[in-house]
C-alpha cells in the first residue's frame, strides 16, 4: 500500500473559513464522458477459504443488487457464469503477465482472443485493466506497461471491440505528490516519460484513469493532520473543511480532494479530458493493536458515505458536473492474506456470504440488498469453542442487557439445551435491543449478521417449543 505524505500547508487549510471568492484556476474537461448514470462496483479478491463456486457468486451478486465488479484476473469459469445477466465486468492482466504480451502482439492477440472476445458480449465486458500498481509495486515491468496496452488495444481493433470496451490500468495514488492542496499536486516527474505516453494514450481512446485512492492509508499516516471526520465524508462545519488557498475550493472530504489532486496532475501534462475511476477504495472493519482505526464503525460510515456521495451526484470541488464511479475494496475477507490484520478485513461480506456489517444507503438506489435492517439476525458463529461462547452468552445475558428470560431451565426456549443455541437467541436479543447498529453483533468474533431468522433453525430442531417470533415483537415493541 502507498504512503500519503501530506505538506504542512494542509494544517493552514483545516482552519481556513469561506471567502465567498470564486476558484482562480479549474482545469476544464472537454468532454463528459460519464454521462450514465453514476455506479459503486466491489472488487472480488478470491483470497477467500471455500471460495464461492462461480454460479454460486454470481447468483450472490444478484441478489446484492451488485451491476459492476473488478476481477483481478481474468478467471474464465466466473467470466462464463456472469454470461446474460447485466452485470458489467473489469477483467484485468496480472502483473506477471505483462513481460508476456507486452513482448509479443500475437500473444496480447491471444489473450484478448481467449479471455475478452470469446465472451463478449454474452457477458459485458466492460474494461480491461492492464497489471495493478505496475509504476510502484513493480516499476521492474514499467519499461512493458504500454507495449503491453498499445498491443492489446490493437487486439480489441482487429477484434472490432474498442469502442465497448476501454484499456487502462490502475495506479496507486502515491504517484502524485503533494496531494495537499490539490492545486499544488503534480506526478512523480520521474515517471513522466511513462505517465504522458500512458495519458495520451487514455485521452486519444476516451479511456479514464483507473486510481486506486485510499483516505483510510491518507488518515492513519497523517492522523496529526487530517481529521478523522474529513476521511469518514462526516457532516462538517465551514471551520473544519479544507480550502485549497490557491482555488478557494473547499472540500468536505478527503476523497475529492484525492481526486482533483488527480485532475491537477494531469492538467499539469495538458491532459484535460481524461476523467477519473477510482478502481480501489475502501476501509478495512477489523485490524491489529497498531490499527485502532480499522473498525467496523468506522467501514461502516466510510462506505456508507462513499455510496451516498456517489448516487448523490455531487461530483467534486473542481468538477461538479463530473461523478467519479468507484469499485469499493472488497465484496469479501480474505482470510487467507498476510498479515497485518486490516489485510483480510476489506470485505462487505465473509467468505460465508454473511454481512460484515450493515451498510446504511437506504435512498441510494437498489444498490446492496444487504442494507436490509428489518431482514437480518446475529447468530453465533459456526465453530466457535463452547468456552468463547459461553463468555459471549454470559456478557450479552448480564451486562449486555439482553432478554435471556426465555432460555432459562423449563422456559419455552431453553430447548434445544446447548451454548450454540443459547448463544444465538442472547446474541440476537442484544442485536435487535440495540437497534441492529455496527458493531451490536460482534461479540469478540463469536457473533455474525447473518439473513437467515434463527427461530427456523430453533423450530425445526425443537417444533412449537419456542415462540421464538412472540418474543421477538414483545423485544421490538419494547424499544
Amino acid at each position: 500500500m502507498a504512503n500519503y505524505n501530506l505538506t504542512a500547508i494542509f494544517s493552514l487549510l483545516l482552519s481556513l473559513l469561506a471567502s465567498g471568492v470564486s476558484a482562480t484556476f479549474i482545469p476544464e474537461i472537454k468532454q463528459q464522458k460519464t454521462r450514465d448514470e453514476p455506479y459503486v462496483g466491489v472488487n472480488i479478491g478470491t483470497d477467500v477459504s471455500n471460495f464461492l463456486s462461480p454460479a454460486d457468486l454470481v447468483a450472490f451478486l444478484q441478489v446484492q443488487k451488485i451491476s459492476h465488479v473488478r476481477l483481478y484476473d481474468a478467471d474464465g469459469d466466473i467470466i462464463k457464469a456472469l454470461a446474460k445477466t447485466k452485470i458489467r465486468v473489469i477483467v484485468s492482466v496480472p502483473n506477471n503477465q505483462l513481460l508476456a504480451i507486452g513482448s509479443s502482439n500475437a500473444t496480447a492477440a491471444a489473450w484478448i482472443d481467449h479471455h475478452v472476445a470469446a465472451h463478449h458480449p454474452e457477458t459485458l465486458i466492460a474494461a480491461v485493466a492492464v497489471g495493478d500498481e505496475v509504476l510502484t509495486a513493480v516499476p521492474s515491468s514499467t519499461p512493458i506497461l504500454m507495449p503491453a496496452i498499445e498491443s492489446l488495444y490493437a487486439a480489441l481493433v482487429a477484434a472490432n471491440l474498442h469502442t465497448e470496451i476501454k484499456i487502462s490500468t490502475p495506479q496507486s495514488a502515491s504517484l502524485v505528490l503533494d496531494q495537499f492542496p490539490p492545486s499544488q499536486a503534480f506526478f512523480n516527474q520521474s515517471l513522466t516519460p511513462i505517465l504522458l505516453p500512458l495519458l495520451q494514450f487514455l485521452s486519444r481512446t476516451q479511456s479514464p484513469i483507473m486510481m486506486n485512492l485510499y483516505p483510510y492509508y491518507v488518515f492513519v499516516q497523517n492522523k496529526g493532520v487530517v481529521p478523522l471526520d474529513n476521511s469518514l465524508f462526516k457532516p462538517l462545519t465551514p471551520s473544519k473543511e479544507m480550502v485549497d488557498p490557491n482555488t478557494l475550493l473547499h472540500y468536505t472530504n478527503v476523497l475529492d480532494a484525492m481526486i482533483d489532486a488527480v485532475y491537477f496532475s494531469m492538467k499539469n501534462l495538458n491532459i484535460t479530458d481524461v476523467v477519473v475511476l477510482v478502481t480501489e477504495t475502501g476501509w478495512p472493519s477489523k485490524g491489529d493493536s497498531k490499527e485502532p482505526y480499522a473498525t467496523i464503525d468506522n467501514a461502516d460510515t466510510y462506505n456508507s458515505n462513499l455510496i451516498k456521495h456517489v448516487f448523490d451526484r455531487s461530483g467534486t470541488p473542481l468538477h461538479p458536473e463530473i461523478t467519479s464511479n468507484v469499485y469499493i475494496y472488497e465484496l469479501f475477507n480474505e482470510d487467507l492474506r498476510a498479515p497485518p490484520v486490516s489485510e483480510a478485513n476489506w470485505g462487505l461480506f465473509n467468505g460465508n456470504s454473511t454481512p460484515v456489517y450493515l451498510l446504511h444507503v437506504s435512498g441510494s438506489g437498489a444498490f446492496l440488498a444487504n442494507d436490509t435492517t428489518n431482514q437480518t439476525y446475529c447468530v453465533a458463529v459456526d465453530g466457535v469453542d463452547t468456552k468463547t461462547l459461553q463468555t459471549a452468552l454470559d456478557w450479552a445475558c448480564g451486562p449486555g442487557t439482553a432478554n435471556c428470560s426465555e432460555i432459562q431451565p423449563g422456559e419455552a426456549c431453553y430447548q434445544p439445551n446447548n451454548v450454540k443455541n443459547h448463544a444465538s437467541y442472547a446474541f440476537d436479543s442484544y442485536y435487535q435491543k440495540e437497534g441492529k447498529s455496527a458493531g451490536s453483533c460482534d461479540f469478540k468474533g463469536a457473533g455474525m449478521i447473518t439473513t437467515t431468522d434463527p427461530r427456523l433453525e430453533i423450530a425445526s430442531l425443537v417444533p412449537s417449543s419456542c415462540d421464538y417470533m412472540d418474543f421477538m415483537m414483545d423485544t421490538n415493541l419494547e424499544l
